[in-house]
């Protein structure tokens, strides 16, 4: 009985710390102009606040998951969680835009350590015959990060928009005091760096990086999109842009369940179309519930290809899952970062064409799944 509870009890701390990591990173998507007015710069640039916070979460996962193993996840989350609270408390008091982006880089580089790290305890925790769903309910904890970001943000908008990193600090440290299992692993126990060099890595990260760049990416143009041609308050913003995070809340152990029994590249390629077809129409919305329902619906499908591909990412490397996890995080929350210099400038000559390029580049994810061989055996 105290061993399951003390299973519980780690299961749910890696579920937690899952949600701090997009909560950090999209909480200013529907503040930017409250940001920019605070720190004298357009809106604009103060967008350049989200390249500031993935640019470094996507460099450093190329080798944190791996470094992360060989120090030892418990010591490195730990540390890691404690840096995200410092930046996000600098966040919250920046008096200009460089200090701004300097903190943002700080939660980005912290946030680095923390996510293979918790998703690669959960895959040693949870039994592999209820590791699809597992993954799943982890999804839908960062799906509930992202959910609750816009609307801490558009609710600190109306007030202060500060206090919406105070939070942020709030949940690092308190997660500083549940890191995941795992210790040192030095000399010939350390994790191998070769297998994360391969076709099926490189499938995996190209179909991560077009997966993000073209959905989860986007909350910062439909923020964009609903304030400054729809006329929406930075309140409403944040009611709108929650219906993304919420569908992967509600529907990621669904779709984990739906993994494992159909396949997890199958389900993956359907949802990249499916996606698609969402975010495309939701840059022809007239009214703010148009956007809601469209956005809505294209986190559902989305929701399914960060299950699928973080399912298939925990397998691939099997001798050192954060070392794979991080390395193909890299390329998704890469881009996190390249989003806004790729679609800002469509976006600005023409919103519509915008997301339906953003959708377009959904369409690589189906045979980047599709050329994926079986996985190697644990």
């Amino acid at each position: 009985m105290a061993e399951a509870f003390r299973r519980r009890v780690k299961v749910g701390a890696v579920y937690g710390g899952a949600l701090l990591g997009p909560l950090g990173g999209g909480v200013v998507a529907p503040m930017l102009p409250e940001i920019g007015r605070a720190v004298h710069v357009s809106a604009g640039a103060a967008a350049s606040s989200l390249t500031a916070y993935f640019v470094p979460f996507a460099l450093v996962q190329v080798v944190s998951g791996t470094v992360g193993e060989r120090w030892g996840r418990r010591r490195t989350v730990r540390i890691a969680y404690l840096a995200y609270a410092v930046g996000a408390v600098v966040c919250a008091v920046a008096p200009s835009l460089p200090v701004f982006l300097a903190a943002r880089a700080v939660l980005g580089t912290a946030n680095a350590f923390t996510s293979p790290l918790l998703l690669a305890g959960l895959g040693d925790i949870v039994a592999r015959d209820r590791l699809g769903r597992a993954v799943g309910v982890y999804s839908s904890c960062q799906a509930a990060g992202q959910s609750f970001a816009p609307l801490v943000g558009g609710i600190a908008a109306a007030s202060s928009w500060r206090l919406g990193f105070v939070v942020v600090a709030a949940a690092a440290g308190l997660l500083a005091f549940a890191p995941p299992p795992g210790e040192p692993r030095p000399a010939t126990a350390a994790p191998p760096w070769r297998p994360l060099v391969s076709r099926r890595m490189g499938l995996l990260s190209l179909a991560s990086l077009m997966s993000y760049i073209g959905a989860s990416a986007l909350p910062f143009m439909v923020a964009l999109y609903a304030r400054e041609q729809l006329g929406v308050s930075p309140g409403l913003t944040g009611v709108a842009l929650l219906g993304f995070g919420v569908a992967g809340l509600v529907l990621g152990a669904v779709w984990g369940r739906v993994a494992e029994r159909f396949g997890a590249r199958r389900c993956g390629g359907a949802a990249a179309v499916v996606t698609g077809v969402f975010v495309a129409v939701a840059g022809l919305s007239g009214t703010a519930g148009e956007l809601a329902l469209w956005w809505t619906l294209a986190g559902a499908g989305a929701s399914m290809m960060i299950v699928a591909l973080q399912s298939l990412t925990l397998r691939a490397v099997p001798r050192n899952r954060g070392g794979a996890l991080s390395a193909v995080s890299a390329f998704r929350f890469g881009g996190g970062a390249v989003a806004p210099l790729v679609w800002l400038p469509i976006y600005h000559a023409r919103p519509a064409a915008a997301f339906v390029a953003a959708a377009c580049s959904l369409l690589v994810v189906v045979p980047a799944l599709a050329l994926l061989g079986d996985p190697p055996a644990e």
